[in-house]
């Protein structure tokens, strides 16, 4: 796989356009609760500055639906970036317009200025062309580094590369996403182990179809694990089950068997009367939940099944909880995952974190520096290993053919 990344290019007096992923999220004080995305942006700034750049950094931040909101405001990240970066940012409170302009236009080797939310114009997502022509205007050189939006054709993330023929580059988040992805797509080492949690089957479908070539094992968590043991006959009691994706939960359980893949399903269910942090739990083989009850984690016994065939495994790629981690009462199930995760990868395994919920418990547990690659990008990654063509990286990688 081969692309341009701010590696091949000398950034010496040239202003560098940035597409970051700062969409973090903050709490009612507007502080950055997680500084993830931004921590994994600085080495490509910190790359362009010390080449004698300048940088000007454009993000989205939530979902504005009506123009410019205080709680959307990419302000609130610049003491955090300030921070990280050791130097002061710049702020255009605005990211079209004179203002802006002028603050990219009179940006000094070693300066760093931030865009105002990006999604405050309705043209960003749509991908309009003149709207991206406005943003190409500011800098030299673009840089594309969020990965977490790759899989969008917005103006910033795709549209714009087309102003920038031979000068569109792809930053360190982005070629690492990349790399890292096709180390579990092309390079994976055998025992290949995926686990798959979260709510719905039917969102992960095309990822458990691509992977059934590539996998020797899939592990079966979280709320989708109860529409499987609902196909097969269990009772299920209150928990949560797409009653129309039964019969596929019996292909994908057929697909596996024809293609000698292993599926493990959870063997039992820690329980709650009620979807509450204050619930009351019981545990229960996941096959007999009685009627009132519903499954919020998977049992111990499951935990320490997946546990050891991910401890045995040389490949791991992780997507989605394995029970609402979020409550303490329910987090065993999926801690346990991480924490297996974490011993394959002592022991030499390459371990993939796929973004999202995974990503987020694996920080919750502080133990993201002890696995191979945690992704920035849910989405962007589950649509890269379902083979969907990224538009964030068609469109950098057209404009440098």
């Amino acid at each position: 796989m081969s692309f341009k990344t701010v590696d091949h290019y000398n950034f010496s007096g040239k202003r560098a356009l940035i597409r970051v992923d700062f969409n973090v999220p903050l709490n009612g004080d507007f502080q950055v609760t997680d500084p993830t995305r931004i921590k994994a942006a600085i080495p490509t700034l910190q790359k362009i500055l010390n080449d004698g750049g300048s940088v000007i950094l454009m993000s989205h931040l939530g979902r504005p639906k009506e123009g410019p909101a205080e709680k959307y405001s990419l302000r609130h990240t610049l003491p955090t970036l300030s921070t990280l970066l050791g130097r002061p940012v710049k702020f255009a409170d605005d990211c079209m317009g004179s203002a802006a302009a002028d603050l990219a236009a009179g940006l000094k080797p070693g300066e760093v200025l931030l865009l105002e939310n990006l999604r405050f114009y309705k043209q960003e997502e749509k991908g309009d062309a003149e709207f991206a022509g406005k943003l190409a205007s500011y800098g030299d050189v673009y840089v594309n580094d969020a990965f977490g939006t790759a899989h969008r054709a917005h103006a910033s993330t795709a549209v714009i590369a087309q102003y920038f023929k031979n000068n569109s580059l792809f930053g360190y988040v982005m070629a690492g996403e990349l790399e890292n992805a096709e180390k579990v797509l092309s390079k994976a080492e055998k025992p290949f182990t995926a686990i798959m949690g979260g709510a719905k089957v039917s969102d992960k479908i095309l990822i458990i179809e691509r992977l059934m070539d590539k996998v020797d094992h899939l592990i079966i968590g979280g709320g989708m694990a109860y529409t499987f043991i609902k196909a097969q006959g269990g009772e299920i009691g209150n928990s949560l089950c797409e009653a129309d994706k039964l019969g596929l939960a019996l292909d994908i359980l057929k697909m596996a068997e024809s293609k000698g893949v292993s599926i493990h399903l959870p063997l039992d269910s820690v329980n709650g009367d009620k979807f509450d942090k204050d619930a009351n739990t019981k545990v229960s083989d996941i096959r007999r939940i009685e009627s009132g009850w519903l499954g919020l984690d998977i049992g111990p016994a499951s935990a320490a099944a997946f546990a050891e065939v991910i401890r045995n495994s040389k490949t791991i790629l992780w997507n989605g909880p394995m029970g609402v981690f979020e409550m303490p009462k329910f987090e065993a199930g999926t801690r346990t995952v991480a924490e297996a995760i974490v011993s394959a990868t002592a022991k030499g395994a390459f371990s993939l974190i796929g973004g999202g919920d995974s990503a987020a418990a694996i920080n919750q547990f502080h133990l993201a520096d002890q696995v191979s690659y945690v992704s920035t990008g849910g989405g962007a990654l589950l649509e890269y290993i379902e083979g969907k063509e990224l538009p964030g990286v068609k469109m950098v990688n057209e404009a440098n053919a």
